[in-house]
């Protein structure tokens, strides 16, 4: 089976991490996030992905430069400007010549939801459309579904005024559809799927939805980034949080051979060749390989890419530091401070949701 993976956003709401690196392609637990998705595919018979592209497409080909990632083929459909949602799914599958059912994904939404049972749902239906759907307690900032007992689509309301929802069921964001959807959609304009598409067959009484409470994440803000983290590591979506994860202590995890000096706390992974000196402290936290954290720093709760540095004395809480970047002596970063890639914070700093530069906001 195919599936189409919708990875061209820009990430603002992950600046000034996204600035250098697409979003899709940051780590979850010293995994890309694409790989994440991937891989789930996979465990449901997917065995080929096209990916949708519009942002830093050099970044893909260069990650991937064989075309395979988590034991999935790629190809690739680079947008020449943005297309939209409904856009970029005809754009892609036209690219890779789809005739069959298809299933689309968004490359930043983690999940655990059945893609097999979701299929057999939609086949046993008769549905040209089907999306899976799950429980929000604030739903106005999605695209709400009401269904009848069937799972039959009643109306598609996209983020509806807060309190106006008529159910707190939304759009999660994986579908399966029939390659005859495609002609409901314009080639080469901007098309919404949630706003035209989804609603003209909804009236055709052929879009059909399937509930579920599987895990379920966006991970588009740095909170829900730092959440994909922690969720993997604290046992909420399974036992190993990375493949080759070696336990050295309840919720301890480690890659490849870090030297660790300081202490190490429940619900952390280290990464392979990163450093923890005495006196240190780093728990709940993601430490990425070659990582350095100095005499007497503290981690909590955060996550440091790559080569990141935490100085003498530092506290990091809450945080998202960058590939390569520097955190100077007795630093304090609060939540949700983000630091970009190779960025320097000089010693003595005090941030609290701050972003560094400074001058890149969502």
């Amino acid at each position: 089976m195919k599936a189409i993976v919708l990875a061209g956003g820009e990430g603002t709401r992950l600046r000034p991490l996204t600035c250098t690196t697409p979003k899709q392609l940051l780590p979850i637990a010293e995994v890309p996030m694409l790989e994440r998705v991937l891989s789930r595919l996979a465990l449901h018979g997917v065995d080929e992905a096209i990916l949708s592209l519009g942002y830093r497409p050099d970044a893909f080909l260069a990650a991937y430069p064989g075309g395979v990632a988590a034991g999935v083929r790629l190809s690739y459909a680079v947008e020449p400007e943005p297309l939209d949602t409904a856009g970029a799914v005809r754009f892609a599958a036209d690219a890779a010549g789809v005739q069959e059912t298809f299933v689309v994904v968004n490359g930043d939404v983690l999940t655990d939801v059945d893609i097999s049972g979701l299929v057999a749902f939609h086949r046993r239906h008769g549905a040209a459309a089907t999306i899976h759907l799950t429980a929000v307690d604030d739903p106005s900032r999605f695209g709400v579904v009401p269904a009848d007992s069937e799972g039959r689509v009643i109306s598609f309301i996209e983020k509806p005024p807060p309190g106006e929802a008529p159910t707190n069921l939304i759009n999660a964001g994986t579908y399966v559809l029939e390659p005859g959807v495609l002609e409901r959609i314009a080639r080469g304009r901007r098309a919404s799927i949630e706003r035209e598409t989804f609603p003209a067959l909804v009236a055709e009484g052929v879009l059909y939805a399937q509930a579920s409470d599987v895990y379920w994440l966006d991970t588009g803000t740095p909170e829900a980034y730092l959440r994909a983290n922690l969720d993997l590591l604290d046992g909420t979506r399974g036992s190993l949080p990375a493949p080759g994860a070696r336990s050295l202590a309840e919720q301890v995890w480690v890659l490849g051979a870090p030297d660790l000096q300081g202490e190490v706390g429940p619900c952390t992974l280290v990464g392979d060749r990163a450093q923890t000196a005495a006196g240190s402290t780093v728990r709940r936290s993601v430490v990425g390989a070659r990582c350095s954290v100095e005499a007497s720093a503290v981690v909590d709760g955060s996550v440091l890419l790559a080569g990141a540095r935490v100085g003498a004395g530092a506290r990091v809480v809450g945080s998202i530091i960058g590939h390569g970047a520097s955190v100077g002596g007795d630093c304090e970063l609060e939540p949700l401070t983000v630091v970009g890639d190779q960025e320097i914070v000089h010693p003595r700093t005090h941030l609290a949701g701050g972003r560094v530069p400074a001058e890149v906001t969502e």
